[in-house]
């Protein structure tokens, strides 16, 4: 099963437009958000890809239950508070907003946590515990907007990047 990882995408449509065409084209079955939608027409694209989603709350979603409205008007779409356990295909997945919220022992009890926050993508292990951090679909502070692929059967993390001027930051 491969699934879509997104955090910290900031109101950012087109971006969210093309990286669900992406998972789309890659044989993605589920995404799952690691917060900072912002507001509830960010889940536009998400619900137009009729993939399920499932996500957890940033710090900067001020409309939860419209966003949460939103997200039920979707296949599978639903949003949790920050941070949520869930099993995919035998794997038990931790969807944080901000790891620096969960302790050592909670990361460690899972096989793969997946974060936001930072805005930076990540790739790392501890212990036997894969972390993720997709990086920012919005690209606004770095400059490229970023998210991932994750293969939960061989546990590798495909990065994707939008390119180009289209995607780029004044100052950036």
């Amino acid at each position: 099963m491969r699934i879509g990882l997104l955090a910290d995408s900031h109101d950012r449509v087109p971006a969210l437009v093309e990286f669900t065409r992406c998972f789309r084209d890659a044989g993605v079955a589920m995404v799952l958000h690691a917060g900072d939608y912002c507001s509830p027409f960010a889940l536009a694209a998400l619900l137009e890809s009729n993939l399920p989603m499932a996500g957890v709350f940033g710090r900067n979603d001020g409309d939860r239950e419209g966003l949460r409205a939103e997200a039920a008007r979707g296949v599978g779409g639903e949003l949790y508070e920050s941070p949520h356990s869930v099993e995919l295909n035998g794997a038990r997945i931790l969807l944080v907003y901000d790891i620096a919220d969960v302790s050592e022992r909670s990361i460690t009890a899972h096989d793969i946590v997946i974060h936001g926050c930072t805005h930076q993508q990540e790739q790392r292990i501890c212990g036997t515990t894969l972390i993720i951090n997709p990086g920012e679909a919005c690209g606004w502070m770095h400059g490229t907007p970023t998210a991932a692929i994750l293969d939960l059967e061989t546990r590798q993390v495909e990065t994707l990047a939008l390119e180009g001027t289209r995607w780029r930051q004044a100052g950036s």
